[in-house]
């Protein structure tokens, strides 16, 4: 153990005089700053300013990891680590998505943006609706048939007078009034919500599945889909619009890194790559 500790010493004697000429800066430089960001961040921790000693304390620390830093990366113990590498890659990112956070585009920019992604922001129509139940759980196959022929019933005008009576008991609601798509499929499943979406109004209609059973439904009304004015949804809107001005900054600013890069993928893949780039570049010609 006494040589293995020595060979060891020895060797990182060794490397420290070799890398003497191209090792970290010799000067390190505490700013009142740093200083201060370093008692704030105590403060938030320990909800009160650190005493003279406490300060001392972190700025000892501060110079020791800095110390510990510069050496690590002069020896290259930041190479090969992939957990730093993804470290560093995503605090490059986030450069990019810091300028794309300080954009404040204008009322004409976020209308426009509005304008082509109308389909982003449409406020879904809404329905007011009865419904009947027939429960697969108590009559089986027979629920499906059941409901078909009351629905051809109240169609011929011979079915009961009140077709909700018809069902079986459920604690499901008998209806919803005013509901959204989401609100009718959190209540009945999303297949119903669709089956139900254009249903005619005023009228039985069915029968329409569920994970319940069959359903007869009937629409008492039904408003249209609702392209919302800009003042309605603005922080929607911008929250998008900065968020595609990130991915697009984003990928200009990796583009122009990329670009000052010779690139050679070698084997196999490579060979493909380059028959990939070559048939792109035929067909844009």
């Amino acid at each position: 153990m006494l040589h293995f500790l020595l060979l060891g010493a020895g060797l990182f004697l060794l490397f420290r005089l070799v890398a003497s000429d191209s090792g970290a800066p010799r000067e390190i430089v505490i700013s009142e700053p740093r200083v201060e960001a370093l008692a704030q961040s105590f403060s938030r921790t320990w909800m009160r300013p650190p005493t003279a000693q406490e300060l001392n304390g972190l700025v000892e620390d501060y110079i020791k990891e800095e110390i510990y830093y510069r050496e690590a990366v002069t020896m290259g113990l930041d190479r090969d680590d992939v957990v730093i590498r993804r470290r560093l890659r995503q605090k490059l990112e986030f450069v990019s998505e810091d300028t794309a956070a300080t954009l404040q585009p204008t009322d004409e920019q976020l209308q426009d943006y509005l304008r082509q992604h109308a389909e982003k922001f449409v406020q879904p129509g809404r329905l007011s609706f009865q419904q009947v139940l027939f429960s697969v759980e108590r009559r089986g196959e027979s629920a499906r048939r059941d409901a078909g022929k009351l629905i051809h019933q109240l169609e011929a005008g011979r079915g009961p007078a009140d077709p909700t009576q018809a069902g079986d008991a459920t604690l499901l609601p008998a209806g919803l009034d005013d509901a959204s798509p989401q609100d009718i499929a959190s209540t009945f499943g999303e297949d119903f919500a669709k089956q139900i979406d254009e249903a005619p109004v005023g009228q039985w209609s069915g029968p329409f599945q569920s994970s319940y059973g069959w359903h007869l439904v009937r629409v008492a009304a039904r408003t249209p889909d609702v392209a919302p004015k800009l003042e309605q949804v603005r922080p929607v809107v911008l929250r998008e619009w900065q968020f595609e001005q990130n991915q697009k900054l984003g990928g200009e600013f990796y583009q122009s890194l990329r670009n000052q890069y010779d690139v050679r993928v070698e084997g196999e893949l490579g060979v493909l790559l380059e028959k990939y780039k070559a048939a792109g570049s035929e067909a844009a010609r």
